[in-house]
């Protein structure tokens, strides 16, 4: 089941690992394993990336990264398959991501002997390109009625059928912590795009290079390549592109 209707899909970038997703979730459909089992998985394959990372086997790295991006789209995929939402499971998958992100950047700047204060810097800026991607699909989708991510995140929502309303507040706690900064200042430079009915395919498409699974295959690809100290750079200069997409939306709809 695809996120969002046909006549607002676009091509996402950062989400070339869904048909394979979509095959491992159809596989484990009628199985006992739960997306958040899934979610699991792509946690230790992220901390296996990591340790590739660290002993210099890069093209391991890009691997492990690839593997990682897929998972993540297989635990939504498997919960909209077998029709079992979770926030319990959004929320894990989200603070997953961020602690990932952080070591990932972290081992990075160990193995190119770069400086700490660039890699907060690298890993603000690649947090806030991933926030203005999400809001913008986030508001899509809860357009076309698809509310279990919400645009404004600011009080632990209700549990959903079989998860308890306990590990629900717990996570939230743990997401907003993370994520709420973040989500405040993408929202400050652009109020109106939580009213803007019309965000189009094209504009999506550009903003999904800011989306994790594009993120973590540029890392990954750089690694390989020998590039590894292009990398936090790199997240540095390209958040600029934050303001140019910002500029964009408000310039098709100015009134919003």
């Amino acid at each position: 089941m695809p996120k969002l209707p046909t006549e607002h899909n676009f091509l996402d970038l950062s989400d070339y690992g869904r048909p394979i997703a979509r095959q491992i979730a159809s596989r484990l459909k009628h199985t006992k394993i739960t997306p958040i089992d899934v979610t699991l998985v792509f946690i230790l394959s992220g901390l296996v990336a990591i340790y590739c990372i660290l002993n210099n086997q890069f093209w391991a790295a890009l691997f492990f990264l690839i593997v990682k991006s897929i998972l993540d789209a297989a635990d939504g995929e498997l919960a909209r398959q077998k029709n079992t939402p979770s926030y319990t499971g959004r929320y894990l998958d989200s603070v997953a991501d961020i602690a990932l992100n952080l070591l990932i950047l972290l081992s990075i700047c160990h193995v190119t002997q770069g400086q700490l204060v660039l890699t907060l810097l690298a890993f603000v800026g690649m947090q806030l390109q991933g926030t203005l991607y999400n809001y913008y699909h986030v508001i899509l989708r809860n357009n076309n009625g698809d509310t279990t991510s919400r645009i404004f995140e600011i009080a632990p929502p209700s549990a959903l059928p079989g998860e308890k309303q306990s590990h629900v507040n717990i996570l939230f706690a743990i997401y907003y912590f993370c994520y709420g900064l973040f989500d405040k200042f993408i929202y400050q430079l652009d109020k109106g795009a939580s009213n803007d009915v019309y965000l189009p395919s094209w504009l999506m498409t550009m903003v999904s290079v800011f989306g994790l699974g594009f993120q973590l295959l540029i890392i990954g690809v750089l690694l390989s390549l020998g590039f590894a100290t292009y990398i936090l750079p790199f997240f540095i200069f390209s958040s600029l592109f934050i303001f140019v997409f910002i500029f964009i939306r408000k310039e098709i709809n100015p009134k919003i």
